[in-house]
């Protein structure tokens, strides 16, 4: 059984051909970088992944059961599988607590093993409108984890970012592989920031 199966999929907007008959496998565990120049397709295919856009072709299979695209139900989006956009948002003044509690499955015992996988723990009593971007960044994560998915999507999620931040991102990218057990797929323009992550990098060029 194939953990996350691709099959053949394409994409067209506005009359460009973004994704072109796109195929690839992915195993439980494996760590994958999607990687391409600006507009050859990469947040499409992540976003048709996560079943919030449909492609005109092609079909993804999440544990052999095909994931249907916003045209097929009611509320886009598959409850198994995660997607970080890189335009984030937090509700201003709020206690960082209640934005992670809004979406939370798990016991608190549970939810406080991913605030600290997020290093996020240590804010839950501060405001989100006093928090900086990679904080931000770390909370909205730890919200989508709390809904306990198996696959997480991760678009451009060192753009933007000082090194101090972006060490922290990546620190908390392996621990999620590596102590919560969650497979992973990243987007990134940049391979110094994937190289030494990555399992396998699949390179998009004019959407193919």
């Amino acid at each position: 059984m194939a953990f996350l199966e691709v099959k053949h999929v394409s994409r067209i907007e506005n009359g460009i051909t973004l994704l072109r008959e796109t195929s690839f496998v992915q195993a439980e565990g494996e760590k994958i970088v999607i990687a391409g120049e600006t507009g050859s397709g990469k947040t499409s295919l992540l976003k048709i992944i996560a079943g919030l856009i449909q492609p005109i072709a092609g079909e993804v299979f999440f544990q052999d059961v095909r994931v249907p695209g916003p045209l097929e139900k009611l509320l886009p989006g598959h409850p198994a599988i995660a997607y970080l956009s890189q335009y984030f948002e937090l509700r201003n003044n709020y206690r960082v607590e209640e934005e992670l509690e809004c979406r939370n499955l798990l016991t608190g015992e549970e939810a406080m093993t991913i605030y600290k996988v997020c290093q996020v723990d240590h804010l839950l009593k501060r405001k989100t409108n006093q928090l900086s971007g990679g904080e931000r960044q770390r909370i909205v994560l730890a919200r989508l984890l709390t809904t306990t998915p198996k696959l997480l999507l991760l678009d451009e999620p060192f753009s933007n970012m000082d090194m101090a931040h972006k060490r922290a991102i990546k620190k908390v990218i392996h621990d999620i592989g590596e102590q919560l057990g969650i497979s992973c797929i990243i987007v990134s323009h940049e391979p110094t920031d994937t190289l030494s992550w990555a399992d396998r990098i699949l390179v998009l060029k004019d959407g193919k």
